[in-house]
């Protein structure tokens, strides 16, 4: 059942989801050749998809606000077990449709991994972009300590992703907005990095591509790659020219045709 209110370019917001309080919205075709499940990284919404759904004419897409954020900012806990719980719920309703693509943006990506990992069955296909898997290679950082303040940090993270003059153009309701996500962005931030590594990637069964572009980090994705593809035969990457670490919101066209290449390519070889 869809509400009312619309997302930009396209996405609706549904009134009924498979976890209370999580906010979902989707962008639905004719005859679709699979689902397109999107996760967001830090920071993020799962508004920040539309583009990518509107440019999507063979798939549905489906995008949500991870819990700590935007319209679901009131579920907790905000570990990344609940995390992976959320989008494997969303999985089982679409894959009673048919096949199902995990799409996972940055941190979104580590969601889908482990999501796919633990429901075998559900996924047929995981797609991350520049995804932190820092068990699998470290990339050192000069990131300055975590704060505990959620506000402080969400306007730091912003700035440095982002850049300064694009928090300056914030609106003080849309900056408010981004503080108030700060706590799950802490809870982002140092889930990798306490502890032991959140799953064994060598026990993926589904297809699963490592996307990232040409930045200045480049060489380190290369790297990542070259470990990735050494652990299970399903791995492959690919560069995608020109696209900063945002590809979603800056590359949707390259985005989606690159997804419905990689589609294409699984289908024929199955």
């Amino acid at each position: 059942m869809v509400d009312s209110a619309k997302l930009p370019l396209g996405l609706r917001f549904v009134s009924e989801t498979p976890v209370p309080g999580l906010r979902v919205a989707e962008r639905r075709v004719e005859q679709p050749l699979a689902s397109i499940i999107c996760v967001h990284g830090g920071l993020d919404r799962g508004g920040s998809f539309a583009r990518l759904a509107r440019r999507s004419e063979h798939f549905d897409v489906i995008a949500y606000d991870r819990r700590g954020y935007q319209g679901s900012r009131d579920l907790r806990p905000l570990d990344l077990t609940h995390h992976i719980d959320d989008l494997v719920a969303l999985a089982k309703v679409e894959s009673r449709r048919g096949p199902v693509i995990l799409f996972g943006h940055s941190f979104g990506g580590v969601i889908a991994l482990g999501a796919a990992i633990r429901e075998t069955e559900l996924v047929d296909l995981v797609i991350t972009y520049e995804s932190p898997l820092p068990w699998i290679l470290h990339r050192p950082s000069s990131r300055p300590p975590l704060s505990s303040d959620g506000a402080v940090e969400a306007e730091r993270f912003f700035r440095r992703m982002v850049s300064n003059s694009a928090w300056e153009r914030l609106n003080e309701r849309e900056r408010e907005a981004r503080r108030l996500d700060g706590p799950a962005l802490i809870s982002d931030l140092t889930s990798l990095h306490d502890g032991p590594r959140p799953f064994d990637l060598s026990q993926l069964r589904a297809r699963f591509v490592y996307l990232f572009g040409d930045g200045i980090i480049a060489d380190y994705y290369e790297a990542l790659c070259t470990q990735l593809v050494s652990l299970n035969p399903n791995f492959a990457c690919r560069q995608l020219d020109g696209a900063p670490h945002g590809a979603h919101l800056s590359n949707p066209d390259q985005l989606e045709s690159t997804i419905e290449e990689i589609w294409g390519e699984l289908c024929a070889s199955r």
